[in-house]
């Protein structure tokens, strides 16, 4: 049986022989970082033709309260230092929480790799990419300070408003009204008209008498500061069933289809919005993947003998991949 000790091991060895071990396919040969490390040899070769290039590159990145940054950064630069300078931009200390995403040629969403050039990981088009949060605090109070409380919130209130979060008409109200006293303040009636909330947005959906609950509820918060309101609606969106699960198609192995979950506490299998299996991450043993098709190895329960492996398909060998690295991060953070 491997042991947990065994397990850290693994997963290190598995990310760090996974461009090695998915090479020798003939398809992956597109997906790799190799074809790509020639490119300085070239260049040295004619130093004519590297002078004329921009020592720079613009990088335009979303942010979470929906403005840009807009930078540059140098052409052989890792994703790491773009990452340090939007957090410092935003002056954010609690950096681990965070990413940078980008669209691929499929449209999918990918985490830009800090540890990679990112001229190897976005191969055509502009450098626009987006600041998120990448791994979701389990118990929010632990994170101390209240900047990145706030931008948590923000990519909450985004969560729920694309529909990844899914609320109950109660829940949206609540949260909202924490929202708009982070926001606002406390209501005063000389300030605030009868529509005062119409200019936020809580629910995909929004209705009149959602608004109405939140007014009546933000009413009741005199004396709350947006402090005080950001740490309410986090205790509030914690409890979600969905909060921080990082959705990705895929298929069982009778070919039905299912939603695999990757969040702090583990692996979930969902068919039709129900949630109706869960691995905890102490209990896989190894993850893997081959083409499209993705794997955990189980450790065997307290009547059962032997491991068990476990196989799903994805859509394509680049959305396997995708999967292997989301769980192996999220596996190693928490």
């Amino acid at each position: 049986m491997t042991t947990e000790k065994g397990l850290a091991g693994e997963m290190k060895t598995a990310m760090e022989g996974d461009a090695r071990r998915t090479n020798q396919v003939p398809e992956d040969h597109g997906d790799m970082d190799d074809s790509s490390e020639k490119t300085p040899s070239k260049a040295s070769k004619s130093p004519q033709k590297s002078n004329k290039r921009p020592k720079t590159v613009p990088v335009k990145v979303n942010l979470l309260d929906g403005s840009d940054y807009d930078t540059a950064v140098e052409k052989f630069a890792k994703g790491q230092t773009l990452l340090d300078m939007v957090c410092g931009h935003l002056n954010l200390l609690e950096r681990d929480y965070f990413g940078l995403t980008f669209q691929d040629t499929d449209n999918a969403k990918n985490w830009l790799d800090p540890s990679k050039e990112i001229k190897k990981q976005i191969r055509v088009g502009s450098w626009n990419l987006g600041f998120s949060v990448k791994f979701y605090p389990p118990d929010p109070s632990v994170l101390i300070e209240d900047i990145t409380r706030y931008y948590l919130c923000l990519q909450l209130r985004d969560d729920i408003l694309s529909g990844r979060l899914p609320c109950s008409f109660v829940t949206h109200a609540l949260l909202g009204s924490y929202t708009v006293q982070a926001e606002l303040g406390d209501y005063e009636p000389e300030e605030h008209g009868p529509d005062y909330v119409s200019d936020f947005h809580f629910a995909p959906n929004q209705t009149r008498e959602l608004e109405e609950r939140v007014m009546e509820l933000h009413r009741n918060y005199r004396g709350m500061s947006p402090a005080e309101a950001e740490v309410n609606f986090l205790e509030n969106a914690k409890k979600l069933s969905m909060y921080g699960v990082d959705l990705h198609h895929a298929k069982d192995s009778e070919g039905i289809d299912i939603m695999l979950g990757v969040s702090a506490n583990g692996l979930l299998i969902y068919r039709d919005r129900l949630r109706i299996n869960r691995f905890a991450w102490p209990k896989i043993l190894k993850i893997s993947y081959k083409r499209s098709n993705f794997y955990i190895k189980i450790r065997p329960g307290e009547y059962e003998q032997f491991e068990s492996t476990i196989g799903f398909k994805l859509p394509n060998h680049r959305a396997s991949k995708r999967l292997w690295k989301v769980c192996i991060e999220h596996h190693t953070f928490f």
